[in-house]
């Protein structure tokens, strides 16, 4: 009996087959999975469950009476860390509407971002939502003596540090010690 040999291809398509698959080679990238009202914590269950790494950050607020409760930081949504090629499996998930995308193109977000977030997050100091605030953007003041003056951001407080997920355009707010903080380049965007 003989034994089974590999079909013969051509020489030029072994190559084209080879460039082919490095085109294909991806890695994984965090990505914000879009959820049902009130669903981050299933989602990020089910997610588990299927062998990815999913996240979603949450902070505590005081309610009357005393009690803790655990609130979402980024209603809604929920992070995942995936192969963008392989996402079928999240879109499938029971509480999911669908990946953060512009048009068809999942975005994802900035690891840096994620790290910063995690480490904010997982800290014991108080956390909580802030509002997505840049250098430039017009405000209002709302409360305080200054209530109703008008004008824009020149810079950000000096003992607060938000982080903020720019594809949400959302950010959370820590009461930090200004020593604590150290200028850091960003690259343009």
């Amino acid at each position: 009996m003989l034994a089974p040999t590999a079909p013969r291809v051509h020489p030029i398509f072994r190559k084209s087959i080879t460039i082919m698959s490095h085109f294909c080679i991806t890695t994984a990238q965090w990505f914000a999975v879009r959820t049902k009202s009130n669903r981050e914590a299933v989602v990020t269950s089910a997610l588990k469950g299927k062998g990815l790494d999913a996240w979603y950050p949450r902070y505590t607020r005081r309610k009357p009476g005393n009690r803790n409760c655990g609130l979402a930081a980024f209603p809604g949504y929920v992070f995942c860390l995936l192969d963008v090629t392989k996402r079928m499996p999240v879109l499938m998930t029971p509480g999911v509407i669908g990946l953060v995308s512009s048009g068809r193109t999942p975005l994802p977000i900035d690891e840096k971002e994620i790290s910063s977030l995690r480490i904010l997050m997982e800290s014991l100091l108080p956390v909580g939502p802030h509002s997505y605030l840049v250098t430039g953007d017009n405000v209002r003041i709302t409360a305080g003596p200054l209530a109703g003056a008008e004008g824009y951001v020149v810079r950000n407080e000096f003992d607060h540090l938000v982080v903020s997920i720019t594809l949400l355009r959302r950010s959370v707010c820590v009461r930090v010690e200004s020593h604590w903080l150290e200028k850091t380049h960003r690259a343009a965007a």
